[in-house]
């Protein structure tokens, strides 16, 4: 089973920060981090996952609403209480290329699903062009035009299919590689843990990805451990979550 920090180490330390992120970069053995981005209104790409930065910053709004050095005055708090802001998708690769170079992989999602942020695709597919980091990269997104458009910018890019559940994620990536006349198997399929509504036989051979909202920094650890034997038994391959510096 492969374990990804899911929005960094987003339990102890505040998501998708530069904390979280260089906490999970830290952690042997740990295959990748996930993480997601929008546009502010002035087209910058930033690394926040929800389309108001109400519940994670001081502030109040949509992140598409902000400009760069306006959402840049808003402030998030790190367990040290050290003032910490939104990073861009250039602070994240700054941070993060000496380990990606070394293996490392990383999941962006496209948060297009609710705004679809026209030229968000060109911008990441682009940038990361610009580090030459495409061969550690997975793009994931609800909005399967958004794969599409990535595809067609990148068709070497790895592509996961977000969903709550199983059944739906499998058959829009059969769609999608029909489509595109891709390989069976190519596109990984990225349910909710809670959402495996379909037998394994059903997945083998393919990469599948589960995710797990809630119970983020900063509430309490509840002490518990995740069944991964029971979710090898459905097909599972990859696990995102909060706190992979418990099982690694």
């Amino acid at each position: 089973m492969k374990i990804w920090a899911h929005r960094g180490c987003s339990q102890n330390y505040p998501e998708n920060t530069l904390t979280s992120f260089e906490k999970a970069m830290n952690i042997e053995g740990i295959s990748g981090i996930e993480l997601d981005i929008q546009l502010t209104n002035d087209g910058e790409l930033v690394v926040i996952h929800d389309e108001k930065v109400d519940r994670t910053t001081d502030g109040i709004g949509f992140v598409r609403d902000f400009s760069l050095s306006e959402l840049k005055t808003l402030h998030i708090r790190t367990g040290e209480e050290r003032a910490e802001h939104i990073p861009t998708m250039r602070e994240v690769l700054d941070l993060l290329k000496s380990r990606m170079f070394n293996g490392l992989k990383l999941n962006i999602e496209l948060k297009n699903s609710v705004y679809h942020y026209p030229g968000m695709e060109e911008k990441i597919v682009k940038l990361v062009a610009e580090y030459g980091l495409q061969e550690q990269i997975v793009y994931s997104s609800f909005y399967p035009n958004s794969l599409l458009k990535v595809h067609e910018l990148e068709p070497a890019a790895k592509l996961g299919v977000l969903n709550g559940a199983l059944s739906n994620c499998l058959f829009m990536a059969l769609g999608i590689e029909d489509l595109l006349k891709l390989e069976r198997g190519s596109i990984a399929l990225h349910p909710s843990g809670n959402g495996l509504d379909i037998p394994a036989d059903m997945v083998s051979g393919r990469t599948v990805r589960v995710w797990f909202g809630g119970h983020l920094y900063p509430s309490k650890p509840t002490g518990g451990r995740m069944d991964f034997e029971r979710f090898e038994n459905a097909g599972v391959t990859d696990v995102f979550i909060n706190e992979p510096e418990v099982y690694l």
